[in-house]
């Protein structure tokens, strides 16, 4: 059991993220990066889109993550034939009490999975809009509030375009970060291999086996301290000065919003706690500009022309920006 919440400093928090992160790789394995990002957006209070050919095992680190925590993990295969009602759900009637009733949806989870989220269209995508910025569902009138802790982790195929939709920005900029999930190494591609070969079935990996190491109003304390770390506000005005970097750069048509800066604190504070601090660096910001910035930017035609692509682009604005010293 976790210290009570006034108690509790970065150390042990990074200790207790440390022991979930440690479960998560009896199943998960390798990936680090994008496990921690994952744990950074859910400390953050935010959503990710993760971009990626299929097999990597995104949804097998959601379940694995949900156990962790002892949440809750749903998973919807978007299609273009989906509709709202089959996200958020819908009203029916009960033929015994002759009321209505509101039957939810998969929505209602800590974690929710939206595989391949551009295949459905655009009005089956604006289901997830007020879930995602509000945490609640709205519907007949009445608001339902979504669980606590609640993440979308949505995927996209970045290949195959045929039948896809592109998101929309107003979507987009809700998704905290936004990672390229990349194949696992040579060894860590045995390992899996081996370790899948020698279940029963022999066709995947389980999440049986992590194990949970807190309940979800834990992990909501430990989103409450990421919340209270500290930030200087050199380091809020780094991040400014970044997000508003993009609105001027040669190489971006359309620049990050407000809310960049705010997405770069949040993730930052989360980052620095993962790592057992109760501050945060300039580096901190630095190397979380691409995963918060590159997805809410446009980039121009000349950039494109010349193959310049978001981590060039993005790596040229952050040098650009003088960083704090302290």
């Amino acid at each position: 059991m976790m210290e009570e919440q006034g108690k509790l400093t970065a150390g042990d928090a990074a200790g207790i993220l440390g022991t979930v992160k440690t479960e998560i790789a009896k199943a998960f394995i390798g990936q680090g990066e994008l496990v921690d990002y994952s744990l950074i957006t859910l400390l953050a209070g935010g959503h990710l889109l993760v971009e990626g050919v299929p097999g990597l095992g995104k949804t097998l680190l959601v379940r694995c993550l949900a156990k962790a925590i002892g949440g809750l993990s749903r998973r919807v295969q978007f299609t273009p034939d989906l509709m709202p009602s089959d996200i958020t759900g819908n009203v029916i009637l009960d033929t015994v009490t002759g009321k209505f009733l509101f039957r939810r949806g998969p929505v209602f989870a800590n974690l929710f999975i939206a595989d391949e989220i551009n295949r459905a269209p655009a009005k089956t995508q604006a289901a997830l809009f007020e879930a995602m910025q509000e945490y609640q569902v709205s519907i007949d009138g009445e608001d339902h509030p979504l669980p606590v802790p609640f993440m979308v982790l949505a995927t996209e195929n970045p290949f195959e375009h045929e039948g896809t939709y592109p998101l929309p920005d107003a979507q987009k900029d809700r998704f905290l970060m936004k990672i390229i999930a990349d194949y696992p190494s040579m060894e860590e591609e045995k390992t899996m291999v081996e370790r899948i070969l020698a279940e029963s079935t022999g066709a995947e990996l389980s999440a049986e086996q992590v194990g949970t190491v807190l309940g979800p109003q834990e992990f909501t304390a430990l989103r409450d301290l990421a919340s209270r770390t500290r930030t200087d506000p050199s380091i809020i005005d780094y991040a400014v000065r970044l997000a508003s970097a993009t609105r001027t750069s040669t190489a971006v048509q359309t620049g990050a919003g407000p809310r960049g800066s705010l997405a770069l604190i949040r993730c930052a504070r989360a980052k620095a706690l993962l790592e057992g601090r109760d501050f945060v660096l300039p580096d901190d910001i630095k190397i979380l500009a691409r995963p918060v910035l590159a997805h809410r930017l446009t980039f121009s035609a000349e950039s494109e022309l010349e193959g310049l692509d978001d981590k060039h682009i993005i790596a040229d604005i952050v040098a650009g920006v003088e960083a704090p010293r302290t």
